[in-house]
């Protein structure tokens, strides 16, 4: 059965290239067009599509507040068009933030000049959207339906430059463990956190539950534009307790801090506890790469890590989270009922690399508990 796809752009060049290039996957069938919020929400309820593929800047009603809408009256799969600016990213974080699953640059000069890579990619992310609908309903945060509160930081000392080893005490037994083998005693250096498509919002929902004086430094991957990690970090550090940055080279890891990969680059770490910033590799899919990240904790930090694998299409972070176990670290993934893309967390598991998976909710406080 095709993929019922409903395109929303002011452009009418934009929604006939969109339209088109749908159009020519045999397994793809575009059932209609909008031009604006409020026509994107009466067609998405007479046509029922599997997924919308959705501007921001229209008249009438912006795709912001129609994605908001949709979701509350008729919960379906929404791909956003972005630009790939500062304030782009904004958008397409608060666009995320009210439910949308996924986004793409809206480039106009790729349509025109490479329609065979935007058509692969363009199609590649409608199929796997329409895969999530499944179990796909309106998000339950409040951020979904309004803006959240940035939260309240606790005053406390500023940790030292290099890494500290907070006191061992016992993980939480896991809600499901793969391997068997409940969560072992451990004083972690280090919470690595690997994710792609939903990952925004999942991380948000993570980070934001954990306190103050989180004592372990934090690494964070998120397969994101190079224009859109620092406008995605500063988000965070305004919603979170603990502080978040876009990593930069010579970074150093501290206790509560969180770094976030840079979009288009790599990002390692030593066991100095600094971070290094490497030019994109142009034969790897991703920049960042989850697997890249993890490996060089393994190397550095041994049986030190926890890691934590995220919603995302795909399977970076499988052959990182080897090298962790190989070196005696531990692994959590996401429980399927929670992705927005049970990708990168079930390759994890069906590869018995998993120590326990919780459910996205749960995290936090899980790693609370885990790193006190």
């Amino acid at each position: 059965m095709a993929v019922k796809v409903l395109v929303v752009d002011d452009s009418g060049f934009f929604r006939r290239r969109v339209s088109e290039i749908l159009s020519a996957d045999p397994r793809i069938e575009v059932v209609g067009t909008a031009t604006n919020g409020r026509e994107a929400i009466d067609q998405a309820l007479a046509l029922k599509p599997d997924v919308i593929t959705m501007d921001y800047e229209m008249p009438m009603m912006d795709g912001i507040t129609a994605v908001r809408n949709i979701m509350q009256r008729c919960p379906t799969p929404v791909l956003m068009f972005s630009s790939l600016t500062h304030e782009g990213a904004r958008v397409t974080l608060d666009a995320l933030d009210a439910g949308a699953v996924d986004f793409l640059p809206k480039n106009f000069e790729d349509i025109s000049r490479n329609p065979e890579k935007v058509k692969q990619l363009l199609c590649e992310k409608v199929h796997t959207i329409a895969r999530s609908n499944r179990r796909f309903v309106a998000p339950s945060t409040p951020s979904a339906t309004a803006p959240v509160a940035p939260a309240t930081r606790v005053a406390v000392p500023r940790p030292a430059a290099t890494p500290v080893a907070p006191k061992p005490s016992p993980a939480p037994a896991a809600s499901t463990a793969p391997t068997g083998v409940a969560p072992r005693r451990k004083a972690y250096k280090l919470v690595a956190i690997g994710t792609s498509t939903g990952g925004p919002v999942a991380l948000q929902r993570v980070l934001t539950q954990l306190p103050a004086n989180f004592p372990t430094p934090l690494v964070l991957i998120q397969h994101m534009p190079a224009a859109f990690t620092k406008a995605f970090a500063e988000r965070l550090d305004k919603l979170c307790q603990i502080r978040v940055k876009e990593a930069e080279d010579g970074d150093q890891l501290r206790p509560g801090l969180a770094l976030l990969a840079p979009g288009g680059k790599q990002m390692m770490v030593d066991a100095r506890g600094t971070v290094k910033i490497l030019p994109g590799d142009e034969r790897l899919n991703y920049k960042p790469c989850v697997d890249i990240t993890f490996g060089s904790a393994a190397k550095s930090y041994g049986d030190k890590v926890l890691a934590v694998v995220l919603t995302g299409m795909g399977a970076d972070g499988r052959e990182g989270a080897r090298m962790l176990k190989q070196g005696g670290s531990q692994v959590w993934a996401q429980d399927e009922a929670s992705c927005v893309i049970y990708g990168m967390p079930m390759a994890v598991v069906k590869a018995n690399l998993a120590d326990a998976v919780y459910s996205l909710d749960d995290i936090g406080r899980h790693l609370t508990e885990a790193c006190q």
